[in-house]
């Protein structure tokens, strides 16, 4: 039954895009420059990241299914792999480039892989991590002897100034509450492009590392909590929502705004912390009788810089502190990929030579969508 990652891959396209070349490559809303850039920058610690668009002319370079074909090529599992050998194909995104057929079949089509099992994965950040539970257990029943399983995210044809209409800003004090500009102008700032692929099998790798996984906990509060991040639909007042079908019930003055991905922040700023930590953590916490000494590795998928230190004391509220040194992130420099990012993390650690046998990594990646949080550990072996 144990399913060992025997090789990790990611693909970030283009050159990396600092701070300063945003708008140069995003583009200017109506030819203004942000007033609210700098300040949300500041807080999210963002230094470079990437997006699969042409500076020249603006287009995009990569569909999604092909950043995510371009990961999966660069696995390299054993000698001699070829595509040919995967046997099921499970993936994930946010973004995919059509509302049907699925993204898995579109990644294959890009591939050219045939007589390959293809599933598809929706939803926001866990979205990989369905897609990787998925592979997991299909290797572990001995349904397939190999899998592949992926993340990506394009998410910048949502946010090209040719694409991007900015809803009204609230009028904050943005130095005083940070919190109040995390609105669709936010996520122009925090998200980028990227794609990662971990190949599974039910054999470790001879003569180098692989990972086993111990288990994939996906935990959500949907059924008691309000949408918090969406796009394709706008929000009435009283938290239901208006999908982009019905577009006769959508006020005019929204229609405009309908597939933008928008974010409630007081209620991410009031939930995000407590469902992750106080409550999906503790029930982890409590079914794996799991000690914060164990853990040797913390790889945690946080959206932005600003939340570092919220998740550092929710976990502390439960006495399950994890000092800072044991952490590992890549926000910094590759940017939030979406549902790619844990697949990019895990495959930085994977390749630095810093991972030694009987080491344990506790990943950690949350979603705000309606609150629906994974953890996720692993062992070296």
């Amino acid at each position: 039954m144990d399913v060992f990652i025997n090789d990790i891959a990611a693909f970030l396209p283009n050159e990396p895009v600092t701070n300063e070349q945003i708008e140069d490559v995003l583009g200017k809303i109506n030819d203004i420059p942000s007033r609210t850039k700098k300040i949300m920058l500041r807080n999210n610690k963002i230094e470079t990241r990437y997006y699969a668009i042409d500076r020249a002319s603006g287009r995009l370079t990569h569909t999604n299914a092909q950043l995510t074909a371009e990961a999966v090529r660069r696995l390299k599992p054993y000698e001699n792999f070829s595509l040919a050998d995967i046997e099921c194909m499970s993936c994930g995104t946010t973004s995919p480039d059509l509302l049907l057929p699925g993204h898995a079949l579109m990644v294959l089509g890009e591939l050219g892989l045939t007589e390959c099992e293809a599933v598809t994965t929706s939803g926001i950040c866990i979205c990989s991590m369905t897609a990787l539970k998925f592979a997991f257990m299909n290797v572990a029943t001995g349904g397939t002897q190999n899998a592949v399983a992926t993340g990506s995210d394009l998410a910048s044809s949502y946010f090209r100034a040719a694409f991007f209409t900015p809803g009204a800003m609230p009028d904050v004090d943005l130095e005083e509450k940070p919190m109040r500009a995390f609105d669709a102008e936010f996520l122009r700032w925090m998200l980028s492009d990227g794609a990662g692929a971990v190949y599974l099998s039910n054999q470790k790798t001879p003569g180098r590392i692989s990972l086993r996984i111990d288990w994939i906990e996906n935990i959500s509060y949907a059924g008691e909590l309000q949408t918090c991040m969406y796009a394709g639909g706008i929000k009435r007042p009283d938290g239901s929502m208006i999908g982009w079908r019905e577009t006769e019930s959508i006020d005019p003055g929204a229609e405009s705004y309908k597939f933008l991905i928008k974010q409630d922040i007081k209620l991410l700023d009031r939930e995000i912390v407590r469902t992750a930590k106080h409550r999906a953590l503790a029930r982890v916490i409590q079914k794996h009788n799991l000690r914060p000494e164990e853990v040797d590795w913390y790889l945690p998928h946080y959206s932005s810089g600003y939340f570092r230190d919220k998740f550092y004391h929710g976990m502390k509220d439960i006495n399950f502190e994890i000092p800072y040194e044991k952490w590992f992130t890549n926000l910094t420099t590759k940017g939030n990929t979406g549902s790619a990012s844990m697949f990019i993390i895990m495959e930085e650690l994977f390749h630095s030579g810093r991972l030694k046998k009987g080491q344990k990594l506790l990943c950690f990646i949350p979603e705000s969508g309606r609150f629906s949080h994974c953890y996720m550990m692993l062992t070296v072996v």
